[in-house]
């Protein structure tokens, strides 16, 4: 797999799953320009890819303008998009009943309507590339779980959107899938405010609520990323792809 010539846009590229797949893309011969909140850990994905393929800038999806930064730079940098993977999004616990209307608007404009807004702003140049889009969405887009329900709520969201997309892009040549992860191990659901004895409690037990029985690797969603963005998945848009050691399969017994 080759993504030689091809410019490729990853957001919240500062650690796991968009950083995995800004050093993939990196490696497999793609100019990359990584995109997050956080300078000092861009940097240090920025030096694990190829220096002069690859750019970062510093952006908040919530922020409107910065969305027109994160493309504007692009096209600056290498001159097209090729490549939309949006990556960033945010996890906070909360049930009906101890959760509020705050929360779900802090996840809802992160996990849908910040990616909604890049999107449309990135199209018109995707469309000019016959480019597409990989959304990293997750098996709570898939199936229930209790006690993340905004979350949940946001990925299924995602999942709509990304069949919607494909639907209306599709005349263009503009490919539009998902990855659905399921547990993978990254910084995520500790900064969620899970304490470091309930997550390491919720690593043992994806050995039985996965039927792989472990979790996965950010390396592991990104070679899928990357394998929806290329040339191998040409006649696939549309999907919403499980990478999830196949729990979204699993039930009780």
């Amino acid at each position: 797999m080759s993504f030689n010539g091809k410019v490729v846009v990853v957001t919240g590229a500062s650690s796991g799953i968009g950083a995995a797949t800004a050093i993939h893309f990196s490696n497999l011969g793609a100019s990359v320009v990584l995109t997050g909140r956080n300078s000092e850990n861009l940097q240090a994905v920025a030096k694990q890819c190829n220096e002069e393929r690859t750019k970062f800038v510093v952006a908040d999806l919530n922020k409107d303008e910065d969305a027109n930064t994160i493309v504007a730079f692009t096209l600056n940098a290498f001159g097209k998009l090729d490549i939309l993977v949006n990556n960033a999004g945010i996890l906070e616990m909360g049930t009906i009943e101890t959760s509020d209307v705050n929360q779900y608007d802090r996840i809802m404009n992160t996990n849908m309507r910040a990616i909604y807004h890049l999107t449309t702003v990135a199209v018109p140049h995707l469309i000019e590339t016959k480019g597409n889009i990989v959304n990293v969405s997750s098996v709570n887009g898939i199936r229930a779980f209790p006690g993340v329900l905004a979350y949940c709520i946001s990925k299924s969201a995602l999942d709509q959107f990304t069949r919607c997309i494909a639907l209306e892009l599709a005349p263009k040549q503009v490919r539009v899938n998902s990855v659905n992860p399921g547990l993978i191990i990254t910084d995520i659901h500790k900064r969620s405010g899970m304490s470091e004895e309930q997550y390491k409690a919720f690593v043992e037990r994806a050995k039985t609520t996965h039927a792989l029985g472990r979790p996965g690797k950010p390396e592991e969603v990104a070679t899928t990323i990357a394998f929806l963005a290329g040339d191998g998945a040409s006649n696939i848009t549309g999907a919403t792809l499980p990478v999830d050691g196949g729990r979204h399969a699993m039930c009780p017994r």
